[in-house]
Protein backbone atom coordinates (compact mmCIF):
# COMPACT_ATOMS: atom_id res chain seq x y z
CA UNK A 1 0.00 0.00 0.00
CA UNK A 2 1.21 3.48 -0.97
CA UNK A 3 1.98 5.89 2.02
CA UNK A 4 0.87 9.41 1.85
CA UNK A 5 2.20 11.93 4.64
CA UNK A 6 -0.33 14.62 5.85
CA UNK A 7 -0.99 16.91 3.23
CA UNK A 8 -1.89 19.50 5.97
CA UNK A 9 0.82 20.14 7.70
CA UNK A 10 3.31 20.56 4.43
CA UNK A 11 1.93 23.86 3.22
CA UNK A 12 4.84 23.31 0.85
CA UNK A 13 3.51 19.71 -0.48
CA UNK A 14 3.05 19.63 -4.55
CA UNK A 15 -0.37 18.11 -4.10
CA UNK A 16 -1.79 21.19 -3.17
CA UNK A 17 -2.72 24.19 -5.36
CA UNK A 18 -3.40 26.76 -2.21
CA UNK A 19 -2.96 29.65 -3.60
CA UNK A 20 -5.28 29.93 -6.70
CA UNK A 21 -9.01 28.04 -5.35
CA UNK A 22 -9.71 27.73 -9.42
CA UNK A 23 -7.33 25.15 -9.53
CA UNK A 24 -8.94 22.82 -7.71
CA UNK A 25 -11.52 21.85 -5.23
CA UNK A 26 -11.35 21.88 -1.13
CA UNK A 27 -11.01 18.43 0.84
CA UNK A 28 -14.45 19.36 2.24
CA UNK A 29 -16.13 19.11 -0.99
CA UNK A 30 -14.52 15.97 -1.94
CA UNK A 31 -16.53 12.76 -2.88
CA UNK A 32 -16.34 9.09 -3.25
CA UNK A 33 -15.99 8.36 -6.71
CA UNK A 34 -13.72 12.11 -7.53
CA UNK A 35 -10.47 11.60 -9.25
CA UNK A 36 -7.48 13.63 -8.10
CA UNK A 37 -4.45 14.63 -10.34
CA UNK A 38 -1.15 14.47 -8.24
CA UNK A 39 2.41 14.36 -9.51
CA UNK A 40 0.85 13.02 -12.77
CA UNK A 41 -1.09 10.19 -11.05
CA UNK A 42 -4.58 9.57 -11.49
CA UNK A 43 -6.36 8.73 -8.08
CA UNK A 44 -10.16 7.51 -7.51
CA UNK A 45 -11.54 8.26 -4.74
CA UNK A 46 -12.63 5.12 -3.02
CA UNK A 47 -13.16 6.11 0.72
CA UNK A 48 -13.99 9.66 2.49
CA UNK A 49 -14.77 10.46 5.96
CA UNK A 50 -14.89 13.66 7.77
CA UNK A 51 -13.89 13.77 11.63
CA UNK A 52 -14.08 17.60 13.87
CA UNK A 53 -12.77 15.84 17.07
CA UNK A 54 -14.45 18.06 20.04
CA UNK A 55 -12.98 21.87 19.24
CA UNK A 56 -10.26 21.16 17.05
CA UNK A 57 -10.25 21.83 13.43
CA UNK A 58 -11.69 19.64 10.99
CA UNK A 59 -9.72 16.30 9.52
CA UNK A 60 -11.22 14.39 6.59
CA UNK A 61 -9.33 11.22 5.63
CA UNK A 62 -9.59 9.78 1.87
CA UNK A 63 -8.44 6.40 0.58
CA UNK A 64 -7.80 6.35 -3.07
CA UNK A 65 -6.57 3.79 -5.88
CA UNK A 66 -4.29 4.54 -8.69
CA UNK A 67 -6.10 4.21 -11.91
CA UNK A 68 -3.25 3.08 -13.93
CA UNK A 69 -1.30 0.88 -11.45
CA UNK A 70 -3.80 -0.24 -9.22
CA UNK A 71 -1.66 0.22 -5.84
CA UNK A 72 -3.84 1.86 -3.20
CA UNK A 73 -2.92 4.67 -0.49
CA UNK A 74 -4.70 7.22 1.92
CA UNK A 75 -3.98 10.78 3.04
CA UNK A 76 -5.25 13.01 5.78
CA UNK A 77 -6.19 16.66 4.65
CA UNK A 78 -6.81 19.52 6.34
CA UNK A 79 -10.65 21.21 5.76
CA UNK A 80 -8.58 24.64 4.08
CA UNK A 81 -6.72 22.02 1.70
CA UNK A 82 -7.47 22.32 -2.04
CA UNK A 83 -6.73 19.62 -4.29
CA UNK A 84 -6.84 19.32 -8.47
CA UNK A 85 -9.41 17.18 -9.31
CA UNK A 86 -8.78 15.51 -12.80
CA UNK A 87 -10.63 16.90 -16.00
CA UNK A 88 -12.28 13.96 -17.48
CA UNK A 89 -14.26 13.19 -20.84
CA UNK A 90 -16.96 10.75 -20.96
CA UNK A 91 -18.07 8.94 -24.03
CA UNK A 92 -20.75 6.12 -24.95
CA UNK A 93 -18.99 2.87 -26.30
CA UNK A 94 -19.54 -0.25 -27.47
CA UNK A 95 -18.27 -3.54 -25.75
CA UNK A 96 -17.31 -5.65 -28.25
CA UNK A 97 -15.01 -8.91 -26.61
CA UNK A 98 -12.57 -10.11 -24.22
CA UNK A 99 -9.38 -10.79 -25.57
CA UNK A 100 -7.21 -14.11 -24.78
CA UNK A 101 -4.86 -11.66 -23.01
CA UNK A 102 -7.59 -10.79 -20.78
CA UNK A 103 -7.99 -6.79 -21.76
CA UNK A 104 -11.55 -6.06 -22.78
CA UNK A 105 -12.05 -4.35 -26.34
CA UNK A 106 -14.37 -1.36 -26.85
CA UNK A 107 -15.55 0.81 -29.95
CA UNK A 108 -16.28 4.37 -29.55
CA UNK A 109 -19.70 5.10 -31.09
CA UNK A 110 -19.06 8.74 -32.65
CA UNK A 111 -15.67 7.77 -34.10
CA UNK A 112 -15.24 4.03 -34.18
CA UNK A 113 -11.99 3.21 -33.15
CA UNK A 114 -11.50 0.45 -30.84
CA UNK A 115 -9.62 0.36 -27.61
CA UNK A 116 -8.89 -1.88 -25.04
CA UNK A 117 -9.14 -1.81 -20.96
CA UNK A 118 -7.20 -3.89 -19.07
CA UNK A 119 -8.97 -6.37 -16.80
CA UNK A 120 -7.76 -5.15 -13.26
CA UNK A 121 -9.57 -1.42 -14.00
CA UNK A 122 -12.71 -3.03 -14.88
CA UNK A 123 -12.89 -6.46 -14.57
CA UNK A 124 -15.75 -6.42 -11.80
CA UNK A 125 -17.58 -4.30 -13.34
CA UNK A 126 -17.60 -6.18 -16.44
CA UNK A 127 -19.64 -8.89 -14.56
CA UNK A 128 -22.73 -7.13 -15.47
CA UNK A 129 -21.68 -6.04 -19.04
CA UNK A 130 -22.78 -8.78 -22.23
CA UNK A 131 -21.25 -8.23 -25.49
CA UNK A 132 -22.51 -5.60 -27.63
CA UNK A 133 -23.96 -3.47 -24.62
CA UNK A 134 -23.26 0.32 -24.65
CA UNK A 135 -21.27 1.66 -22.00
CA UNK A 136 -20.11 5.45 -20.60
CA UNK A 137 -16.49 5.05 -20.47
CA UNK A 138 -14.45 7.71 -19.05
CA UNK A 139 -11.22 9.45 -20.67
CA UNK A 140 -8.14 11.13 -19.10
CA UNK A 141 -6.23 12.83 -21.89
CA UNK A 142 -7.40 10.21 -24.29
CA UNK A 143 -6.72 7.10 -22.26
CA UNK A 144 -9.69 5.27 -21.05
CA UNK A 145 -9.38 4.93 -17.42
CA UNK A 146 -12.63 3.49 -16.08
CA UNK A 147 -16.08 3.08 -17.21
CA UNK A 148 -19.52 3.58 -15.42
CA UNK A 149 -22.76 1.37 -14.78
CA UNK A 150 -26.42 2.17 -14.74
CA UNK A 151 -28.13 1.58 -11.53
CA UNK A 152 -29.38 -1.77 -12.78
CA UNK A 153 -28.81 -4.55 -15.99
CA UNK A 154 -31.27 -7.09 -17.12
CA UNK A 155 -29.22 -10.35 -18.45
CA UNK A 156 -30.44 -13.75 -19.13
CA UNK A 157 -30.04 -16.50 -16.61
CA UNK A 158 -27.76 -19.64 -17.97
CA UNK A 159 -27.36 -21.76 -15.51
CA UNK A 160 -29.69 -22.51 -12.64
CA UNK A 161 -29.78 -24.94 -9.41
CA UNK A 162 -32.93 -27.20 -8.77
CA UNK A 163 -35.06 -26.63 -5.88
CA UNK A 164 -35.75 -28.25 -3.16
CA UNK A 165 -38.79 -30.69 -3.93
CA UNK A 166 -41.73 -29.47 -1.43
CA UNK A 167 -40.02 -26.16 -0.39
CA UNK A 168 -42.12 -23.71 -1.21
CA UNK A 169 -41.18 -20.91 1.60
CA UNK A 170 -40.87 -17.27 -0.03
CA UNK A 171 -37.44 -16.09 1.29
CA UNK A 172 -35.69 -19.55 0.23
CA UNK A 173 -33.05 -18.11 -2.42
CA UNK A 174 -30.82 -20.27 -4.64
CA UNK A 175 -27.72 -19.57 -6.90
CA UNK A 176 -27.94 -19.04 -10.34
CA UNK A 177 -25.45 -17.78 -13.02
CA UNK A 178 -26.13 -14.97 -15.70
CA UNK A 179 -24.71 -14.90 -19.09
CA UNK A 180 -22.19 -12.59 -17.82
CA UNK A 181 -20.39 -15.30 -15.57
CA UNK A 182 -21.92 -13.31 -12.95
CA UNK A 183 -23.45 -15.29 -10.08
CA UNK A 184 -26.89 -14.01 -8.43
CA UNK A 185 -29.01 -15.01 -5.21
CA UNK A 186 -32.66 -15.54 -6.28
CA UNK A 187 -36.20 -16.62 -5.10
CA UNK A 188 -36.76 -20.86 -5.99
CA UNK A 189 -38.78 -20.12 -8.65
CA UNK A 190 -36.48 -18.31 -11.07
CA UNK A 191 -35.17 -21.14 -13.87
CA UNK A 192 -32.77 -20.83 -16.88
CA UNK A 193 -33.46 -19.29 -19.66
CA UNK A 194 -35.28 -15.80 -18.12
CA UNK A 195 -34.41 -12.68 -17.79
CA UNK A 196 -33.96 -10.80 -14.30
CA UNK A 197 -32.89 -7.40 -12.79
CA UNK A 198 -29.87 -6.89 -10.89
CA UNK A 199 -28.66 -4.15 -9.07
CA UNK A 200 -24.91 -3.31 -10.20
CA UNK A 201 -23.98 -1.76 -6.74
CA UNK A 202 -24.59 -5.31 -4.87
CA UNK A 203 -25.37 -7.77 -7.72
CA UNK A 204 -28.53 -7.91 -5.48
CA UNK A 205 -32.06 -9.66 -7.73
CA UNK A 206 -34.41 -6.96 -8.15
CA UNK A 207 -37.36 -9.15 -9.94
CA UNK A 208 -38.36 -10.54 -13.43
CA UNK A 209 -37.81 -8.05 -16.34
Amino acid sequence: MLGFSPLASNPHSPNLQRNDPHMGVRATELRKGMVLEEQGKLLLITEYSHHTPGNLRAIIHIKTRDLRSGSTGQQRLGSSDVLEVAHLEKKNCEYLYREASGEYVFMDQESFEQFNMPAELIEDKMNYVKENTVVMVTFHDGLAIGLELPAAVVLKVTESEHAVKGNTATNVKKEVTVETGLKVKVPIHIQTGELIKIRCEDAEFLGRA
